[in-house]
């Protein structure tokens, strides 16, 4: 506390990010990185772009990551916005789309920066309840309101909603922005990228972050109509006019491009998640149905923070969310082949009494 902070920054409770340890090796399953590293394109276009140029300021419209994002997505760049990671792209959208409209909706079981972003920007907001088993119904949504965000999938769940589902919240609410957050979906759920051309009110934000194993590089994205674009783009030209720099823009392109990279290893990482699922389940753990490069799991007989502690004896992270609704439950991130199976052998033997 200080006595120069601002009167909002006192009632401010801060996102806290996942453990990274430093020290002690551990099998890092806690913060939903991919275990298969950036495209070998991606490396190489980084290493290029180093050296005398960095000395000139990069492209401030990112113009060549634009365009390549937009062609993956059959759209045109200025239907891109580009910016350092997805949470500063939703940050911004947060500002530019939800403030003096009324309250935002979003799931009581999501990603947690939601809340944040609106007490930093004075925007009311209401929280959904999902159902028993953490599924989100479109029908609650339903009613006045100055915004909606979908995590889709979602986090820490997993559980995806069909195409169909997030069309109809759209149609629920053409007056204000439906903001769907996809940044697992290519771990096996459906963009809602194919729906831009025909909803104007749609903004879908994805990172590469996790299925381009970039999440070292902060690279994110939205795709919408032109004027959402705009107005994104006036709220970051009066924040840093330069997000991202010369290695960042020249890594992300590359990664973009490389489509065969990217989808051999986003179906191992699917591969390995289905295994380590079903390796879970066959211990007696509830595992919740997956679209994402992690896995939601309790176990009816366990405290889940002792779980997460006695896998930390064993050198094993994962990631345990002290709410109320979810205090029973992991979330367990996919890593290799090796480490999802030494993830399910560290638990069968903590549930059988044996010592680490």
């Amino acid at each position: 506390m200080s006595r120069f902070w601002s009167p909002a920054v006192h009632g401010l409770e801060p996102y806290v990010p996942g453990e990274q340890p430093k020290g002690q090796s551990f099998i890092k399953l806690n913060t939903n990185e991919n275990p298969y590293g950036p495209s070998p394109r991606a490396l190489a276009a980084m290493a290029g772009a180093g050296g005398e140029a960095l000395r000139l300021y990069p492209d401030p419209v990112a113009a060549d990551l634009r365009r390549v994002i937009g062609e993956a997505f059959g759209l045109g760049a200025d239907h891109v916005f580009a910016g350092n990671g997805s949470d500063e792209v939703l940050g911004h959208a947060f500002a530019a789309f939800f403030r003096d409209k009324g309250p935002v909706l979003f799931a009581d079981v999501t990603y947690s920066f939601y809340p944040v972003w609106c007490d930093l920007h004075g925007i009311p907001y209401r929280r959904v309840a999902t159902d028993a088993d953490f599924n989100i119904e479109v029908a609650d949504y339903a009613g006045p309101c100055g915004g909606v965000i979908l995590a889709n999938p979602n986090a820490p769940t997993g559980i995806a909603l069909p195409l169909s589902e997030v069309e109809r919240l759209l149609r629920q609410h053409p007056d204000v922005v439906v903001l769907v957050d996809e940044a697992y979906v290519d771990f096996g759920a459906e963009s809602a990228a194919s729906l831009i051309a025909k909803y104007d009110n749609l903004l879908v934000v994805q990172t590469l972050s996790k299925s381009r194993s970039l999440a070292g590089l902060r690279v994110g994205f939205a795709l919408g109509q032109p004027h959402l674009i705009e107005g994104l783009v006036r709220i970051k030209d009066s924040f840093n006019s330069y997000p991202l720099g010369r290695v960042a823009l020249a890594g992300a392109t590359a990664a973009i491009e490389d489509r065969a990279w990217f989808e051999q290893t986003r179906a191992r990482v699917m591969a390995d998640r289905d295994a380590m699922a079903g390796g879970l389940q066959a211990l007696g753990f509830k595992v919740l149905p997956s679209q994402t490069n992690f896995l939601f799991a309790s176990h009816p007989g366990r405290d889940a923070a002792d779980l997460l502690a006695e896998l930390r004896q064993r050198g094993i992270l994962v990631r345990h969310f002290r709410s109320e609704k979810i205090r029973d439950w992991l979330r367990i991130s996919v890593g290799t082949a090796e480490e999802c199976q030494a993830l399910v052998t560290a638990m069968g033997g903590i549930l059988a009494g044996k010592d680490k």
